[in-house]
């Protein structure tokens, strides 16, 4: 994976990653937009997610939503992670698989949401009511989910395994609707790889030691 990424950045440089500069640059606006007193609810309107929003709703603003930045974090955090992990798959496995993936785990989560909601808080996988009205937008679930994905690509298991137990201890140290949704991207992702490790290309199901797949 190193060298994939090393030998693409060194030869392309900044053109490698097209796709993943534009969305850091649309995350970008929509966080200058939204904290202005004129542009908070138009963003909100084209990208807020809540689980108390009818489905239909929540999934016309998904595309978007994963580029809206969540209000009570940090934004360069997000910016970070887009700019890393984004630009490690797009260079890894192409924009489109990027796009692909990334929407995947965020329909998970927001999938998620609605399931743990009617689970309701007694069980372990469930979440309180006050939960119905987070604001459920940014990149994190992508950000997981294709982490995961590129390092099954790429044989990266050991990367892969410590990617899923930090996100075990964020749901054990803050039980949280984000935690529990990035534990929900991971299991999406997780079974698109064993899917097309079993019906997928060739290329997807090369042995151990035979070298990442192109």
């Amino acid at each position: 994976m190193f060298w994939t990424v090393r030998d693409a950045l060194v030869h392309d440089k900044w053109r490698a990653i097209p796709m993943t500069l534009g969305a850091v640059c649309l995350t970008s606006v929509f966080q200058i937009v939204q904290n202005t007193p004129w542009g908070f609810q138009p963003v909100q309107n084209l990208g807020s997610v809540k689980a108390a929003d009818p489905f239909w709703l929540a999934l016309l603003r998904t595309p978007l939503s994963l580029f809206v930045p969540a209000l009570d974090l940090p934004v360069w955090g997000a910016l970070a992670q887009m700019l890393l992990v984004f630009g490690i798959a797009e260079i890894c496995i192409g924009w489109w698989r990027t796009l692909v993936v990334g929407y995947v785990a965020t329909l998970a989560g927001t999938t998620y949401a609605r399931i743990g909601l009617a689970l309701g808080p007694e069980h372990p996988f469930g979440l309180p009511v006050s939960d119905r009205i987070v604001n459920d937008t940014g990149p994190s679930a992508a950000v997981v989910g294709l982490a995961i994905y590129v390092c099954w690509r790429y044989r990266a298991y050991l990367t892969g395994a410590l990617v899923i137990l930090v996100m075990i201890g964020e749901v054990l140290i803050k039980n949280n609707l984000a935690g529990k949704e990035h534990l929900a991207a991971i299991a999406a992702v997780m079974a698109v790889c064993v899917v097309r490790a079993q019906w997928g290309p060739v290329r997807s199901r090369v042995p151990l030691g035979q070298g990442p797949p192109p």
